[in-house]
């Protein structure tokens, strides 16, 4: 049967690759650094702290592209 040779040949897609795939680089960026803001939130750090490497990471992504 075809059907059982579509779903043979079918690839297997993890969800998490999916969602990334379907964001811009822009968007994964800015999802990356909330999950290190979160990561970092029970550590010594101070939310300042955070917040300006956020910026610093942001300035060098975004002047790399111009």
């Amino acid at each position: 049967m075809k059907t059982d040779t579509a779903i043979k040949r079918a690839k297997i897609i993890n969800p998490k690759d999916y969602i990334l795939s379907v964001l811009s680089p822009e968007e994964r960026l800015d999802a990356t650094l909330k999950i290190a803001r979160e990561a970092f939130k029970k550590t010594k750090l101070t939310m300042k702290d955070i917040d300006s490497a956020v910026k610093r990471v942001r300035r060098k992504a975004y002047e790399e592209k111009k």
